[in-house]
């Protein structure tokens, strides 16, 4: 892996030993490149990122999954997002289609999982929400129906209420969880997810993998549903690359 953006000053010994190819990053260089800004005074506010991989023609997804247009490099900076993050967000349908399983026991405190889900649909059968590490986080509507409020909370599941009605509301989510002490947010998606965060304008960076494969199709792209008024502006602050895979991070402008 080599860093593309910023451009840092190295020695000729330095890039000669890494070529054009670059090296493997260790586990500690990549979680200082894509550490959490750092709080300021008083309480932290919740930092929310999200990760996604997109092909070069623009699809999140081959065949419904991210797995097949991803590659080890990429899943070696999700782990390292995970291993950063307090809660990782996502949305019921992906834990449906990517047969979502809770965090892995790592050094030091693990990711909670957040799936947000308006119908409570979801199989409380399974690890994530049967033997987690921690409570499994379901956030929803104060509407939801209560008899899958009860089967969430019955297979151990913690049930927080962010949105009038059934739905939920980006915004009230993002704090909920920081109100739990989850400030360092980590969202995987899935698209329609996505979408709404940045519709509710809450999204604070975003780390793209920008794929080098084309599959055409009808997959669709990193974020879906509500358009925004205004295009949101965000500022690129690093990119690595190996293998012709391409590793962004943007910040807001």
């Amino acid at each position: 892996m080599r860093r593309l953006f910023p451009v840092t000053d190295v020695t000729d010994e330095t890039a000669a030993a890494e070529g054009a190819a670059g090296r493997e990053w260790s586990l500690a260089e990549l979680a200082a490149a894509y550490a959490y800004p750092e709080p300021g005074p008083g309480d932290p506010a919740p930092w929310l990122r999200g990760n996604m991989v997109s092909t070069l023609d623009g699809a999140a997804q081959h065949e419904g999954r991210s797995q097949p247009i991803s590659c080890p490099a990429d899943m070696r900076v999700f782990g390292v997002l995970r291993a950063l993050a307090d809660a990782v967000v996502v949305g019921a349908e992906t834990v449906r289609q990517e047969g979502y399983r809770p965090a892995r026991a790592r050094a030091g405190p693990w990711p909670a999982i957040a799936v947000v889900s308006a119908s409570l649909d979801l199989d409380f059968s399974l690890p994530l929400f049967s033997s987690p590490l921690v409570p499994t986080l379901v956030l929803t509507g104060a509407g939801a129906d209560p008899e899958r409020v009860a089967a969430a909370e019955k297979a151990g599941a913690r049930v927080v209420v962010a949105g009038e009605g059934a739905g939920v509301d980006p915004a009230r989510a993002v704090h909920a969880l920081a109100e739990l002490g989850h400030t360092r947010l980590l969202t995987e998606g899935g698209p329609r997810l996505l979408g709404q965060l940045i519709a509710a304008d809450v999204l604070d960076e975003l780390c793209l993998t920008v794929s080098p494969m084309l599959t055409a199709g009808e997959a669709q792209r990193i974020a879906g549903g509500p358009s925004v008024t205004l295009p949101r502006r965000f500022t690129l602050s690093s990119m690595l690359e190996e293998n012709g895979f391409l590793f962004t991070r943007y910040r807001r402008g």
